[in-house]
């Protein structure tokens, strides 16, 4: 009568070879976490009285980091993208310089997003602009529509 030791082993044997699954499931739950967390969403707040212009050139920006968004207003007032309001071009340069200084932080190059009304005379466009270009942001975004939203 041959042992237990020797039934085990012998190729008859009953019992399969089983792969345990749940540690590589556990692996693939911590990568998912992983690249949520570092992920980073861009949210572009837009400010509801500013209606920007349509423009049939208009081309979809597909880079949206380091916008720095500031909004010109119908009447000629500036907010930014949390929605205070910037009273003057002074404003608009310290509140440039401040978010220019985080966007450098993180080694991204930093660009205004210019929301202008549609009804904003371009002379309120050019002071946020002028603004931009004393904190050192020399590039510039304008949002248009590219048909009627």
């Amino acid at each position: 009568m041959p042992s237990s030791k020797l039934r085990r082993s012998a190729p008859g044997s009953e019992d399969e070879c089983k792969l345990d699954m749940s540690p590589m499931i556990d692996m693939v739950f911590l990568l998912l976490i992983f690249f949520i967390v570092n992920a980073t969403a861009i949210i572009v707040k837009t400010d509801p009285e500013v209606k920007p212009p349509i423009a049939k050139n208009a081309q979809l920006q597909v880079n949206k980091e380091g916008r720095i968004v500031v909004n010109v207003r119908n009447d000629g007032t500036y907010t930014a993208e949390d929605f205070t309001i910037l009273p003057d071009e002074e404003a608009i340069k310290d509140y440039v310089k401040k978010a220019r200084d985080k966007v450098e932080a993180l080694s991204i190059t930093p660009r205004l997003h210019l929301r202008g009304d549609k009804e904003a005379l371009f002379k309120h466009g050019r002071v946020a602009v002028r603004a931009a270009a004393a904190a050192g942001v020399n590039q510039v975004l304008f949002a248009t529509f590219i048909r009627e939203p």
